[in-house]
């Protein structure tokens, strides 16, 4: 069997979906893997290390692909790079099919069969394979540490004989596994932190990191494999009346709440901005997702009134290194569950398979895609 890992080509990426020492150990599985040259270079693991470690290395994205039986990336691929698929390959990637739907569309002409990592549920057998989760924890470090070194303060309290400088005050919102790891470094930086989610369960996490939990007079929002589920215009607006003024009250806000496939809901309004003090930080995780803040834009960094506001776009491929590391791990936990003595054999009668199976043998299997597409192809008939 063997298994192609092209070079990432969405603008800006850096990770690679295989690093070398997982490769090795799907040489020892028995799986051929050829990897695009160049492909790990911007993670640091050049084209000798994947040789060393008993792939195969080729010049461009066709000339790996071809004849594969498996694709393994991290972004969704492009319309033009399923051209280069070969017919019936089977692909393992994040596919976030529902903003993805061309996509999803010409990997069913392809006749490929989809896996994306994103639908993987969040049951205990499945933990080895969570890449969302692995991914969030390179986020909420990153997060924390650009907040640092962009506030104009110190995160910690220092006593000097010039005097005292008190501890920054941190908000973060949304306490994920992106949130808890904001919190437990911007803790080990020394800030006073405090946190607020929209899932009662999280109260227990954050204070067992020694931060604060805001408690607000809301209903909790839980939703199916522990995320929080989209809330109601109503209920968001009660909640931006009473974060408002801990959002005024601290130095950082770091803002993580996504709810998968959906766009991201706005926790930080214009008017809480402008309450906070000039030299205030805003870190928006969700950026790319549409944001958390009225005024984030994804990769950039906005001023509005003295305020900085940090729109970060893809923050796991900023570290690449341990990003790529931990992907590739939860690749290859995920494979396990596909490769038999070196061939590809999935049982789609295992639950992770399929409630992550987007696309089979051609056919779109995964309902709620399913449905967005006949959604659009009844739109396009209703107004031909």
């Amino acid at each position: 069997m063997k298994l192609a890992v092209p070079t990432e080509t969405r603008s800006g990426e850096q990770r690679v979906a295989i690093v070398p020492e997982v490769a090795a150990r799907l040489v020892g599985a028995e799986v051929e893997v050829v990897v695009q040259e160049g492909a790990g270079a911007k993670a640091h693991f050049p084209d000798a290390a994947y040789r060393d470690n008993g792939a195969t290395v080729r010049a461009g994205a066709l000339g790996t692909m071809g004849e594969a039986d498996l694709v393994a990336k991290v972004n969704p691929p492009t319309v033009q790079e399923i051209e280069l698929f070969p017919e019936g390959v089977t692909l393992v990637s994040f596919l976030q099919p529902a903003a993805q739907l061309d996509v999803v569309r010409a990997l069913a002409q392809r006749k490929v069969t989809a896996f994306s990592l994103d639908l993987v549920p969040r049951i205990s057998r499945a933990q080895s394979m969570d890449a969302l989760s692995s991914q969030a924890t390179v986020s909420g470090y990153l997060s924390a540490l650009v907040a640092a070194v962009r506030l104009p303060k110190f995160f910690p309290l220092f006593m000097t004989a010039a005097g005292t400088v008190p501890p920054a005050k941190v908000l973060v919102l949304g306490a994920g596994v992106a949130g808890l790891q904001a919190i437990a470094t911007a803790r080990r930086l020394g800030a006073q932190v405090r946190a607020n989610d929209v899932r009662a369960a999280a109260k227990e996490e954050v204070q067992s990191l020694g931060a604060t939990f805001v408690e607000l007079e809301l209903e909790a929002q839980e939703g199916a494999g522990g995320y929080a589920r989209e809330q109601s215009d109503d209920f968001l607006t009660r909640q931006r009346e009473l974060i408002g003024n801990e959002v005024a009250a601290s130095d950082v806000v770091i803002t993580t709440a996504a709810v998968p496939g959906r766009k991201a809901p706005i926790l930080v309004t214009t008017d809480m901005v402008e309450r906070m003090a000039e030299g205030s930080v805003i870190v928006d995780m969700a950026a790319d997702a549409g944001g958390n803040c009225e005024l984030s834009q994804p990769g950039e960094d906005v001023d509005h009134k003295g305020v900085l506001v940090v729109g970060l776009s893809n923050p796991p491929s900023s570290m690449p290194t341990h990003a790529s590391f931990l992907y590739s791990r939860n690749v290859n936990n995920f494979l396990a569950l596909m490769i038999h003595d070196g061939a590809l054999r999935p049982d789609f009668d295992d639950e992770i398979l399929a409630e992550s199976c987007v696309v089979r043998a051609g056919d779109v299997v995964h309902e709620p895609t399913a449905r967005l597409l006949d959604g659009e192809q009844d739109g396009k008939d209703t107004s031909s």
